[in-house]
């Protein structure tokens, strides 16, 4: 038997093809468009997902056994915006996880009910990114618009509608909505009212390896699959990338150095972050999870490669740096392109580079913009920490950790082992092990982990360099808060 794996990502739809031993048997990706009509503002159309998964599927099964295909999961971006009338057809384009037009509306979210009772209510308090502020950005701003509401949707769950003809979602995508009890799995009628979202607008919520459905005719037809299909509900990329490393129980701690960038913390018990740090999300898994989110990260290296230096390949500038370079770079790098979420939840924070001088080379700047991810990344593993929270080790995934520099790096900010699992296509990997548990190969999401999920490499700390980054580390701790006033008036400034 095969199974499909999807990673609706931001820039591209992903495939796999894999087999029920787990084996990847060929890999496809589609690109599409990202809009930013405006600043701060980041769009998609969501025919354009639908569109690069049929042709990526298509292409999957090119010379392969196409009756062979059993199940389909779909892993994919958070929080996103899709609004569908009466008739199922997109009312607007879809207001993407990384926009924050939303300040206003989560400051009012934060202070009225509050965060503690926000936090009560969902396990979280509001950030930009997250979907129920955008629905009240919707109905204070577009209110033509938020009156034609017939459902509400998250990308990979309109693909999944596109495909089995079912409003469905998952716990672990519909966590980070601000609009579902995470505690007790339910959506929250006080969040709806709130929001003034009807419950009958909302897809029906499934644990993310329950089959929602199958491949409607006319979608098998365009993808050359056969009748029957089983289509999975699927989770959020981050809980589908977790599964896809293995990171499901108790305890466990997976790194994504995707476009964005996230720590994950799994959980047998639902546990809220007191201090607001960190989401308290559901798992794909069955069990809930603990994430700290970090809005720019090899985006961070994607924009100062391309947009910058105008050098495309990553490898060649980074061969620039050399080891013992490490540890001793007097520039900072605040990464914060798209201002930042967890923990300092900042929307006018920005990229910032800091102690140039006169002797400041190119190598030293692209260093920095790698430190200053593994730094914000390492603010959230602090914050769990100071939960009372362990983490001897981590695993990591995502096109970031496809550098063995960054890993290094990463792995002494932290001062813990990474580990590389065979596999790398996080997310898509994990979505075809939910739709393998779909299918009935294995019993549960943590068998079909155990069983086919295996570390290849690992990049140990180095004790030296660890206490060299410990130093630096709390220097860049101390950027931010003097730099945060200056943020906020440089907001007001450019709204003159």
């Amino acid at each position: 038997m095969l199974y499909i794996g999807v990673d609706l990502g931001t820039s591209a739809c992903k495939l796999l093809l894999a087999d029920e031993d787990g084996r990847v048997l060929h890999t496809v990706s589609k690109s599409y468009p990202l809009s930013m009509p405006q600043p701060g503002h980041s769009e998609q159309d969501p025919q354009l997902w639908y569109e690069a998964c049929i042709a990526g599927v298509k292409e999957l099964l090119e010379g392969r056994d196409a009756a062979a295909v059993q199940g389909l999961g779909v892993g994919g971006q958070m929080h996103g915006l899709v609004v569908l009338d009466r008739e199922d057809k997109i009312i607007r384009p879809a207001i993407l996880w990384n926009d924050s037009r939303t300040e206003q509306e989560v400051a009012r979210l934060n202070e009225e009910p509050g965060r503690a009772e926000l936090c009560r209510l969902t396990g979280n308090i509001a950030f930009a990114g997250f979907t129920a502020p955008k629905l009240l950005w919707m109905r204070r701003y577009e209110p033509e618009n938020f009156a034609r509401i017939h459902k509400i949707m998250l990308p990979k769950d309109y693909l999944v509608y596109r495909l089995t003809g079912c409003h469905a979602t998952d716990y672990s995508d519909a966590s980070g909505t601000l609009l579902l009890d995470v505690a007790h799995r339910c959506w929250s009628r006080e969040m709806l009212e709130l929001c003034g979202v009807q419950k009958e607008q909302l897809p029906k919520l499934y644990e993310s390896a329950q089959p929602v459905g199958t491949v409607v005719p006319a979608a098998a037809r365009a993808m050359g699959l056969p009748d029957g299909v089983i289509v999975c509900a699927g989770a959020g990329d981050n809980a589908a990338a977790a599964v896809g490393t293995g990171t499901v129980g108790r305890g466990r701690c997976n790194i994504s150095l995707g476009t964005s960038g996230t720590i994950f913390i799994s959980s047998e018990k639902f546990a809220a972050d007191p201090s607001y740090g960190l989401h308290a999300f559901a798992h794909a898994d069955g069990g809930w999870h603990l994430m700290g989110c970090m809005l720019s990260a090899a985006s961070c290296c994607q924009w100062w490669q391309s947009a910058i230096l105008e050098q495309p390949d990553h490898a060649k500038e980074q061969a620039r740096i050399p080891k013992e370079a490490l540890g001793r770079n007097r520039v900072f790098f605040l990464p914060y392109l798209m201002g930042e979420r967890s923990p300092i939840n900042d929307t006018n924070a920005r990229g910032t580079f800091v102690g140039m001088s006169m002797d400041t080379t190119r190598q030293d700047m692209t260093q920095a913009v790698l430190e200053g991810v593994a730094f914000a990344i390492r603010d959230s593993f602090e914050q769990a920490k100071a939960l009372g929270i362990s983490i001897p080790r981590s695993g990591i995934c995502g096109g970031g950790s496809r550098s063995m520099l960054w890993q290094t790096i990463l792995a002494n900010v932290l001062g813990i082992p990474l580990d590389t699992v065979r596999t790398a296509e996080g997310p898509g990997y994990g979505a075809a092990l939910l739709a393998m548990t779909a299918c009935g190969r294995f019993g549960s999401v943590a068998e079909a982990c155990d069983a086919l999920v295996q570390v290849e490499s690992t990049v140990e700390p180095d004790p030296a360099l660890t206490a060299r980054y410990d130093r630096r580390y709390r220097q860049f701790k101390r950027i931010y808060p003097a730099c945060k006033p200056l943020f906020a008036a440089l907001r007001d400034t450019n709204e003159e």
